[in-house]
């Protein structure tokens, strides 16, 4: 299913896009870019960046507050993306059999590479009591080394000999369990949106609304103009052209921005009692 060279270059970048979520930040260590690299390794690059594209806003909202271990999209994205390719398998199925899993149990070697990391800190600690600084360099490298095997070991053991289960999952999953594969892609298919819910639930959302329904209206025309590159030249020449826009299209920006002007101008207004009052609380004082 893989070829020799295949597993060694994924096995590598999976060792090489956590140190640089932790410490280059050359946006190398996300899911989508993680797509990319694993298509353009595998041959597919359209599934690759499907699938890392749907992992990046599935994990929209969620962060690592204090430090904490979260699901490990980027491993994910490898994983669902290397065998979707191997075996035909739909991008919006994969996420949800692939890469949702994948990513949820790299939780607890996220855990184990944390501890190794701790253990080789305390000697680092005891080398600068020491002032050995040869040793510390070695134990400070070994930190790093225990943060890529946590992901390279899981990357290589699945891609060098999972192969034979996966094929067995595709197998039931074309045959008796058709329905839980059309479940996964409906699945798969709607994480995105659970994504994009966790995030505007932290968001100010209320105070920022208008931006929201402007964004989200561009965002919308601009997917419909350029949905295919045959279509560029003709929207560009339509582009202002406003009979064709819809009704609701037209209403939507026209109340985003009709609430900025009412709430800059209620903010204008408030702003001189604000500035009256402070004065007459100096007033008083004197």
């Amino acid at each position: 299913m893989f070829e020799w060279w295949q597993i060694l270059l994924l096995t590598l970048y999976a060792a090489f896009q956590i140190m640089d979520e932790l410490h280059w930040y050359s946006s190398a260590g996300s899911a989508v870019f993680s797509g990319m690299v694993t298509g353009l390794v595998m041959g597919d690059l359209a599934t690759g960046l499907y699938i890392g594209g749907s992992m990046q806003l599935t994990i929209l909202g969620v962060g690592t507050f204090g430090g904490a271990s979260r699901i490990d999209a980027n491993t994910g994205t490898l994983i669902a993306t290397a065998f979707a390719v191997a075996t035909g398998t739909d991008g919006a199925q994969a996420v949800g059999l692939f890469a949702v899993p994948v990513a949820t149990l790299m939780v607890y070697t996220d855990i184990l590479g944390r501890f190794a990391n701790t253990f080789w800190g305390h000697r680092c600690d005891a080398d600068v009591e020491k002032m050995n600084w040869g040793a510390y360099n070695v134990h400070y490298l070994m930190g790093a080394v225990s943060w890529m095997l946590s992901r390279a070991l899981p990357v290589f053991l699945a891609l060098a000999f999972g192969q034979d289960l996966v094929n067995v999952i595709i197998t039931a999953l074309q045959g008796d369990l058709k329905w839980l594969a059309d479940g996964l892609t409906v699945a798969g298919g709607a994480l995105p949106a659970v994504g994009f819910a966790i995030l505007l639930r932290y968001l100010p959302v209320k105070k920022h609304v208008a931006y929201l329904i402007l964004g989200f209206v561009i965002a919308a025309l601009m997917g419909t103009a350029f949905s295919s590159i045959a279509t560029v030249a003709g929207a560009a020449e339509a582009a202002g052209n406003f009979n064709n826009l819809s009704m609701l299209t037209i209403a939507l920006i026209g109340f985003a921005l009709a609430y900025i002007y009412y709430t800059q101008g209620k903010a204008q207004a408030a702003a001189p009692a604000v500035a009256a009052g402070t004065e007459g609380d100096d007033d008083d004082e004197l």
